[in-house]
C-alpha cells in the first residue's frame, strides 16, 4: 500500500468529523440561529438515553458470538490497558502542569479514552480495499475487520460510560464546588481520588461527615457509598444496552430473533439500527456547536492540548506495539495479522467522541472539550497515517 493511499483512507473518517463539526458550528453561529445552546444539550440527552444504545445493542448483537468472545478474549484486555496507560501518562502530566482541577479530569479522560467507534468501523474494512494490504483476500479482510471493529466500538462503550463517565462527573462535582466558593477544599480532595483512579480504575469520592465513627463503621459505609456509585454508573442507558447486546449476541437462540434475514423479529433489530446510526453525526454536530463559543469562553491552555497529543499520537503507539508484540510472542493473541493490527490501532486513535456528550451531560467543560476536540482531530489526520504504515510494517 503506497503511502498516499494510506494518507487518503487514513484522512477519510478525520475529515468526516470535522466537516460535521464545521456544519454544527456554522448552524449555532448567529448567522444561522438553527441550533442554540438549549437545542444542543436537548439532542445530547436523546443521544445519551436512545441513540447511543441502539447503536451499542445493534452493533454487540450483530457482531459479536460466543465463540468469537472465547477467541478474541484479549480484546477488552487490550482496550483496557490502552485506558489504563493513557489515564496514568494524562494524570502525570496535569500533576506536572496544574491545570484547574476541574480539566485535570477532562485532560486524564482525553488521553485514557480512544476513538472506538465510527473511526475504526470506517478505518479497518478500508484497509482491506487497499491493494498489497498484508491481510488477505479483500472480501473475507472486510468481513472480519468489521467485526473486530464493531467489538471494540461496543467494548470501548462499556469502558467509557464506566470510568471515563466517573471521571467527567467528578469534573462537574469540583467544578460546582469553585463556583460556590468552596472549591479550594473539595479540589484538593478530589485530586488525591484521581491518583487513586489509577489503581483502580475507578474514581470515587466521598466526603463523611461522620469523622468520629469507629475504622469498622467508616470503611462500612465508604463500601456502601461505592456499591451505590458503582450501581449508579452501571444504570447509564449505554451500560444496559451493552450488557443486553453481549447477552444476545452471545446466546444463539437470542441473536437468532433478531439478525438475519429469517429472523422473525429483524424489523426491530432494523429499526435500532436506523436509530443507532443517528448517533456519530449527532455527537459531532453537538461538538461543532458548541466550538463557537469555546474559543471565546474556553480556559484551556495550549499546553493541555499539546498533553494529549503527545500521549495519544506518540507515547501510546509506541507501547502498543510493545504490548501486542509481547502477546503474540506468548501466543496470547490468534494469529491473524489483521487482529494484531485493531490492537495497535487502538492506541493511535484520538479522544472518544462520546466525552463531548459527558461533559455536555453534566454541564461542565464543554467549551474546553470542542477547542481540544479541535486540535487533536488535526493533528490525527497525520499521526494515524504515520501509525498505520509503521503497523503494517511492523505485521508483514
Amino acid at each position: 500500500m503506497g503511502l498516499v493511499s494510506l494518507l487518503e483512507v487514513s484522512l477519510m473518517p478525520i475529515l468526516q468529523v470535522l466537516i460535521l463539526c464545521m456544519l454544527g458550528a456554522f448552524m449555532a453561529t448567529d448567522y444561522l440561529k438553527l441550533f442554540p445552546s438549549q437545542t444542543r444539550r436537548a439532542l445530547n440527552r436523546i443521544v445519551f438515553s436512545v441513540f447511543t444504545p441502539a447503536l451499542v445493542f445493534s452493533s454487540l448483537a450483530k457482531t459479536v458470538k460466543l465463540q468469537d468472545l472465547i477467541s478474541w478474549w484479549f480484546m477488552p484486555v487490550n482496550i483496557g490497558i490502552t485506558f489504563m496507560l493513557g489515564g496514568t501518562l494524562g494524570w502525570i502530566a496535569v500533576k506536572i502542569l496544574k491545570p484547574q482541577p476541574y480539566l485535570q479530569y477532562l485532560v486524564v479522560a482525553m488521553c485514557a479514552t480512544g476513538n472506538l467507534g465510527n473511526i475504526m468501523v470506517i478505518l479497518i474494512p478500508a484497509m482491506c480495499e487497499e491493494p498489497g494490504n498484508p491481510f488477505g483476500e479483500k472480501s473475507t479482510c472486510r468481513t472480519l475487520g468489521l467485526s473486530y471493529a464493531s467489538l471494540s466500538m461496543a467494548l470501548g462503550c462499556f469502558y467509557m460510560w464506566t470510568y471515563t463517565y466517573h471521571l467527567i462527573q467528578n469534573s462537574s462535582t469540583v467544578y460546582r464546588a469553585m463556583l460556590e466558593g468552596e472549591g479550594e477544599t473539595t479540589a484538593n480532595e478530589q485530586n488525591k481520588d484521581l491518583e487513586a483512579t489509577q489503581t483502580t480504575s475507578l474514581l470515587l469520592h466521598h466526603h463523611s461527615s461522620a469523622t468520629d465513627l469507629k475504622p469498622a463503621e467508616a470503611l462500612g459505609n465508604k463500601l456502601l457509598a461505592v456499591s451505590r456509585q458503582i450501581l449508579e454508573e452501571i444504570k447509564a442507558p449505554p451500560v444496559v444496552a451493552a450488557f443486553v447486546g453481549f447477552v444476545f449476541g452471545a446466546v444463539s437462540w437470542l441473536r437468532n430473533l433478531v439478525v438475519g434475514s429469517n429472523a422473525p423479529l429483524k424489523v426491530v433489530n432494523d429499526s435500532i439500527t436506523v436509530i443507532g446510526d443517528a448517533t456519530i453525526p449527532c455527537i459531532n454536530l453537538i461538538l461543532g456547536g458548541n466550538l463557537t463559543e469555546g474559543f471565546n469562553k474556553s480556559k484551556l491552555e495550549p499546553k493541555l492540548a499539546v498533553v494529549v497529543i503527545v500521549v495519544r499520537y506518540m507515547l501510546l503507539p509506541a507501547a502498543g506495539i510493545g504490548v501486542v508484540k509481547a502477546a503474540a510472542h506468548f501466543g496470547l493473541l490468534p494469529g491473524d495479522p489483521l487482529f494484531q493490527f485493531v490492537l495497535m490501532v487502538q492506541y493511535t486513535l484520538p479522544p472518544a467522541m462520546n466525552i463531548g456528550t459527558m461533559t455536555q451531560l453534566v454541564d461542565v467543560a464543554q467549551e474546553e472539550c470542542s477547542v481540544l476536540f479541535l486540535w487533536t482531530y488535526i493533528a490525527a489526520a497525520f499521526s494515524l497515517t504515520a501509525w498505520c504504515t509503521i503497523f503494517m510494517w511492523v505485521l508483514s
